[in-house]
């Protein structure tokens, strides 16, 4: 009996073993299948994430791409959703009271300081094309020496001719030089003595281009059609032709570096007084395609970048750099030390460290954000993430903008008083509230991640047009004087070297400054043509769109309507005496 309770208490601690195992087994499979089970839900969330990442990114692109770029939302839906916000950022704007904040400016604002061959073989050269042989109107210069018309016959004329557009079409212009003949001075009286005579013909006025095909009007067409409204050469050569007369783009390419080329003593100038006397400086770049130099294998086209400069409301000026770099940033703004405004692109923060200096005790240049760039990463997250937040960051970021355009007509010092009183308020709620929400999402990758970044990012750029009524809100002024290089590089595509990327950029500052000083581009450049080759090196900022109006009404009339002549240089005025000693 004891013998079989035994045999019974091992067969039964036999199977409590068994199921022992059995239960740890199945335990560690199910604690196997677990992590699995983990691993595959952690996958598939990443997945999903990454999926509603593409998805907002595909949404943005083809906003980019296929939509209106205006960043337009309804404001009235905003102030709707989120009603408690708008109510205190109303609050907070009203410290200064209503009719304060809507009276009328009374005060000015304040003004800061041939075809070419079909083969390969080059066409054999047939000389100086005869300008008669073209169907064109015609306009006659005659270019007589007053001291020679009281003592010396006038015999005929030496003839030369050039095109000149004036608005309707071209015309051919003949440059009539006098020939005089008079007695050789000194020899003997007799019949046979009396035939020695001496010749002289009027030598020709000076000129930028020597010998040239075009006057400087047909000149200062062939320019502004290309660099204000983005023709390219060869569009240009086929209307041309239609009008009767027939020139290569490869002429007009040489007239423009050309002319780029000389035309640049007036932007260094330009750009000289811009560093000495600027308050703020505010600029961007955009990139170009550049040909690669010709070889034995074929390469694609190189990138280079245009960077346009507007200095307070005097000059506007582009500068090409072969790399868009701190380098290449730094060297455009060494010895400047006032306030930079820029987007927050890397390549400028060494600027802001001071490796632009001249000297390690100048000032260091001062950074002003752009509120445009912070409203545009927001606008994106809430236009195509459709999140909440950042609507509430374009309701937050509209009241800055609505209350500068309030204050838009104001004198600067007025401007300031009310940034301090209304516009702070509202700037450091935004911040106190970007900087809570951004520390609930930072550790995620999204849209709405990016625009609250970039704004707690730069929060110190952001706040510094609060430091003085002159410096706007946003960049986009500078943005805007851009559109003529992105818009045009869609026709002309590329420029054929660095060199020409260069002549190209003194043309596009010339053409942006005349359209700041509302000037004629057309007709300044076609005075400036026919003026730089008589005008002193030391005064080159004389002839600035800037200064070109006050500069143009000390020369003579007479001379400037005639286009091929001398012109008669007037003194320096004292400011511009003290402007070229400092």
């Amino acid at each position: 009996m004891i013998t079989s309770i035994a045999v019974l208490e091992d067969a039964t601690l036999g199977h409590l073993q068994d199921a022992l195992s059995r239960v740890a087994q199945l335990e560690a499979a199910l604690a196997q299948r677990d992590a699995t089970l983990a691993q595959v839900t952690a996958e598939r969330d990443k997945l999903r994430h990454a999926y509603e990442q593409l998805k907002e990114h595909l949404e943005l692109l083809r906003r980019r791409i296929f939509l209106a770029k205006a960043e337009r939302i309804d404001i009235s839906q905003l102030e709707m959703e989120f009603a408690q916000t708008r109510a205190k950022l109303d609050a907070l704007a009203m410290q200064v009271g209503t009719d304060a904040v809507n009276q009328d400016a009374t005060a000015a604002a304040d003004t800061p300081p041939g075809a070419p061959p079909t083969s390969r073989q080059r066409a054999k050269p047939t000389g100086r094309r005869n300008l008669a042989d073209c169907d064109l109107p015609e306009e006659r210069v005659e270019i007589l020496d007053p001291a020679l018309d009281s003592v010396a016959e006038r015999i005929g004329f030496e003839e030369s001719s050039k095109v000149k557009y004036r608005r309707g079409g071209m015309v051919r212009v003949v440059v009539a030089r006098a020939t005089y003949r008079s007695a050789v001075q000194g020899a003997p009286s007799t019949s046979e003595d009396a035939a020695m005579v001496e010749l002289y013909t009027v030598p020709m006025p000076k000129e930028l281009f020597p010998r040239g095909l075009l006057a400087p009007s047909m000149i200062a067409h062939v320019l502004v059609q290309k660099y204000r409204w983005g023709l390219p050469f060869h569009r240009q050569a086929r209307m041309y032709e239609a009008e009767g007369f027939r020139i290569d783009d490869g002429t007009m390419c040489r007239y423009a570096e050309h002319a780029g080329a000389s035309l640049g003593c007036i932007v260094e100038a330009m750009a000289k007084e811009a560093k000495q006397t600027a308050f703020c400086l505010s600029t961007d770049a955009t990139g170009v395609c550049i040909q690669p130099e010709p070889g034995p294998q074929r390469q694609a086209c190189r990138k280079g970048h245009f960077f346009v400069v507007l200095a307070d409301q005097d000059h506007v000026f582009f500068e090409f750099q072969p790399r868009h770099t701190s380098a290449a940033v730094c060297e455009m703004f060494r010895g400047f030390s006032g306030f930079i405004q820029a987007d927050a692109h890397a390549v400028y923060d060494a600027v802001f460290r001071g490796e632009a200096r001249v000297c390690d005790s100048d000032p260091t240049p001062t950074e002003v954000g752009c509120w445009a760039h912070a409203r545009r990463r927001a606008w994106e997250a809430a236009t195509v993430a459709k999140d909440a937040v950042a609507r509430e960051a374009l309701l937050r970021i509209h009241k800055l903008f609505e209350l500068e355009q309030q204050w838009a007509d104001l004198p600067p010092s007025q401007r300031h008083q009310r940034r301090q009183t209304v516009s702070r308020p509202v700037v450091d709620d935004f911040f106190a509230w970007a900087a809570e929400q951004y520390a609930r999402v930072k550790g995620t990758r999204s849209l709405l991640a990016s625009a609250l970044g970039y704004a707690v990012r730069q929060e110190t750029a952001l706040r510094r047009f609060l430091d003085d009524g002159r410096l706007p809100l946003t960049n986009n002024h500078s943005e805007r004087a851009l559109r003529t290089v992105a818009s045009g590089r869609r026709a002309w595509l590329f420029f054929g070297s660095n060199d020409h990327a260069t002549a190209a950029a003194n043309l596009f500052s010339l053409i942006a400054s005349c359209e700041l000083h509302r000037l004629d581009p057309e007709a300044y450049l076609t005075d400036i043509v026919h003026v730089l080759p008589y005008w002193p090196r030391d005064r080159y900022l004389e002839l600035a769109p800037k200064y070109w109006t006050a500069t143009r009404a000390r020369i003579p009339a007479a001379q400037l309507d005639v286009e091929i002549g001398d012109i008669t240089v007037p003194p320096p005025t004292s400011a511009e005496q003290q402007s070229a000693t400092r």
